[in-house]
């Protein structure tokens, strides 16, 4: 059965870190992209981040680009999502999405499956 759970969220101060994992089951990991998503409360989801399933090449949306990077392990399954420098506008429920098929990887279209969230706060 295919999953995908993220952990890691929480509560954090501006200026601070936080690694997201995106742990997946029921596929091969390198076969698919996997793109991270966040959803603050009154606004539309959007994408942050995402690993393409061919070479692994990476892509941020401009609003996290040099604060954010994705990672994955393959022998653990794991997408990773390490996220420094936070703002309190960072604070969103995030996302990891699986695709077989996708053209842009940070937009929803093409994701075919998807976790449950895990909940991100940044605040003093």
């Amino acid at each position: 059965q295919l999953q995908l759970v993220e952990s890691g969220g929480g509560l954090v101060q501006p200026a601070g870190s936080l690694r997201l994992s995106c742990t997946t089951s029921g596929f091969t990991l390198d076969y698919y992209t996997i793109g991270w998503f966040r959803q603050a409360p009154g606004k539309e989801r959007e994408g942050v981040s995402c690993i393409r399933r061919s070479g692994g090449s990476t892509f941020y949306a401009d609003s996290v680009k040099g604060r954010f990077t994705t990672s994955k392990d393959t022998a653990k399954d794991t997408v990773y999502l390490q996220m420094n420098s936070l703002k309190p506008e960072d604070t969103a429920v995030y996302y990891c999405a699986l695709a077989a098929r996708i053209g842009s990887c940070l937009r929803e279209r093409g994701y075919d499956y998807w976790g449950q969230g895990t909940q991100v706060t940044v605040s003093s």
